[in-house]
């Protein structure tokens, strides 16, 4: 999402000579609350009309040089390849194995972030007609192996890819099979954005399990509802994951400076040239302290940085919650409408408190590790997340109405809710109700993806 006109300033080669800085950096993300809004960014596979197998580059180039132009969109170019698309307030980007992202203009409320993802939509659905091109909302590829998945020609994937080898055994899975939905929110202090992100992380699981959509692996059943939240857990420990250290009642921006300090470098930018710093474990704890062969962090560097940090709640400095999978485009919205309701009053913030607080920290794990295999299904306690989830629903509808009223909202947006809400009510996440149809010929399978999660399917 692009970031809040007060922050444009912070993004700059200013050196870091106090660690103070970093904190400080965080808090320019601060606003009022007459003033917060909301971001959602939605990725999305690009498979070839007839086969369902991800297409290559080339393909997609051609996609983004038909768009290019369209809608205020224009090209944004990485070593004379066409890798994205800006917008005045928003921008198209690629995934490293060409998974296309909207990431949506800041929006005052979620009704803006639906109509400016149904302009999008026409546009791509519109050209992808033209090129025997299909957008499904799903969390996996459901076909295409990981090494029938072309890279993405950006330098910062080239060191990457050859990292992940290294820190787990399904980040390359994760960067070229996998899209998700991210919510983007405000906060009025630290203390407000520290008990959000504590709030945000126990969320986690019951997003993994409602909003569960990926259980298909290469043709198969994955053996996980939300297989993209398995990757997840194998791709990185170092910068994956819940950042435990915020589930502390006394936990502050400190605490997430700390976990970010001691997550290694990928690399630095220097005249607009990507420097790899992955052959060793370099952390940027030891880059702001000792420097690196003449060269001194800047808040540039800091902010590149906290985009290569892939926890399932994070600071940019908005807090990004990332634990959803991409869904067919009638729950996508649904997202957004989850956490708003929750994390944006007193009301649902406290909801989520009363339900998790008790837990442990080794009964949380355990929670958490389940939720994206068995779902709604999940036990918690003496019930199930699909208790939980149908109860926070509850919560989040009645906040979201309650915001209108109280106008600081533009609209009632608890009907975004209705169609996950029906979901949790069944107990049959829409991971399930993909397996229970998935038989016959490619050519069946292929044909209920597209009735499943086509983007093209008319439900705006």
């Amino acid at each position: 999402m692009s970031p809040h006109p007060n922050l444009s300033h912070a993004v700059n080669d200013q050196l870091i000579t106090n660690p103070q800085q970093l904190t400080a950096f965080l808090l320019r993300g601060a606003r009022p609350k007459s003033e917060w809004g909301v971001g959602l960014e939605t990725e999305k596979l690009v498979v070839d009309r007839h086969t369902g197998e991800a297409v290559s580059y080339e393909r997609i180039r051609e996609l983004l040089d038909r768009l290019d132009g369209i809608g205020g969109w224009q090209g944004v170019y990485e070593q004379e390849k066409l890798i994205g698309l800006q917008g005045k307030r928003s921008s198209v980007t690629l995934e490293p194995g060409g998974q296309l992202e909207l990431s949506g203009k800041f929006c005052c409320d979620i009704t803006c972030s639906w109509r400016d993802l149904n302009r999008y939509r026409q546009h791509i659905v519109t050209m992808g007609h033209e090129l025997d091109l299909v957008f499904l909302g799903l969390g996996v590829h459901p076909f295409s192996s990981l090494d029938e998945i072309t890279w993405l020609p950006k330098p910062r994937y080239g060191i990457m890819a050859p990292y992940m080898l290294k820190s787990g055994d399904m980040g390359q899975r994760m960067m070229k099979q996998t899209a998700g939905t991210q919510v983007n929110l405000d906060f009025s202090d630290e203390e407000d954005c520290v008990r959000k992100l504590r709030v945000a992380q126990w969320l986690s699981p019951v997003c993994y399990a409602l909003f569960a959509n990926s259980a298909i692996l290469e043709g198969q059943p994955s053996q996980s509802l939300s297989f993209r939240g398995e990757i997840w857990s194998r791709t990185d420990p170092d910068r994956c994951g819940l950042i435990e250290s915020l589930f502390q009642t006394d936990a502050g921006f400190d605490d997430f400076v700390a976990y970010a300090l001691d997550v290694p470098l990928y690399f630095i930018e220097r005249q607009q040239q990507l420097i790899d710093l992955t052959q060793q474990r370099f952390t940027f704890r030891q880059f702001l302290e000792e420097g690196w062969n003449g060269e001194q962090a800047t808040l540039h560097d800091w902010n590149s940085h906290l985009s290569t940090l892939f926890s399932e709640v994070r600071l940019r400095p908005q807090i990004e919650v990332r634990s959803a999978d991409s869904l067919p485009p009638r729950y996508t919205a649904a997202v957004a409408a989850f956490y708003k309701g929750l994390l944006y009053t007193e009301q649902g913030l406290s909801a989520v408190e009363s339900l998790f607080s008790d837990l442990d920290l080794d009964d949380f794990r355990l929670l958490y590790q389940s939720s994206w295999r068995h779902g709604l299904k999940t036990r918690i306690k003496d019930g199930t997340l699909q208790e939980v989830a149908t109860e926070l629903l509850r919560v989040a509808v009645i906040s979201l109405q309650e915001q209108f009223q109280n106008g600081d909202s533009g609209a009632d947006e608890s009907h975004f809710l209705r169609d996950i809400s029906e979901v949790a009510a069944s107990g049959e996440t829409l991971a399930e109700r993909l397996l229970k149809r998935w038989h016959g010929n490619r050519q069946d399978k292929l044909q209920l993806l597209f009735e499943h999660c086509g983007y093209d399917q008319s439900i705006f």
